[in-house]
């Protein structure tokens, strides 16, 4: 991370991480890609890239991140979904190719790709 030199850094900063966060409140919707090593030798990274090019191409706003190894290293490129008060449901081995669905069924339609999913968490219960 570059060091903060002025004010104006500062509120750059700030500004930026207003608007991510506004994005994940507006939108309700987090993806997170594995970017583990394993995840990065599985393709990752263009799973990502694949991911970022649909959202862009359809006008989705969507925070997307990256965490490192879970532990599922035969399951990469791991792609975790949550929408608000959604399970967090984690795809494994999602190639670019897989993405466009990806997006259209679970994000556009609210179906989950049961025959790709791992894992699912559900939201926890408030009260």
């Amino acid at each position: 991370m570059a060091k903060l030199k002025t004010l104006e850094d500062l509120k750059r900063i700030r500004e930026e991480a207003q608007q991510t966060l506004k994005i994940r409140l507006d939108t309700g919707t987090t993806i997170t890609v594995g970017m583990g090593t394993c995840g990065i030798a599985a393709g990752a990274r263009d799973t990502m890239r694949a991911i970022l090019d649909e959202l862009a191409g359809r006008d989705i706003d969507a925070h997307v991140a990256t965490v490192g190894c879970i532990g599922m290293c035969a399951r990469e490129p791991l792609v975790d979904i949550q929408q608000a008060n959604q399970p967090r449901v984690t795809y494994g081995n999602v190639l670019p190719a897989m993405v466009p669905r990806l997006i259209e069924e679970h994000l556009i339609r609210g179906a989950v790709i049961e025959e790709w999913v791992v894992g699912r968490i559900e939201p926890a219960v408030q009260g």
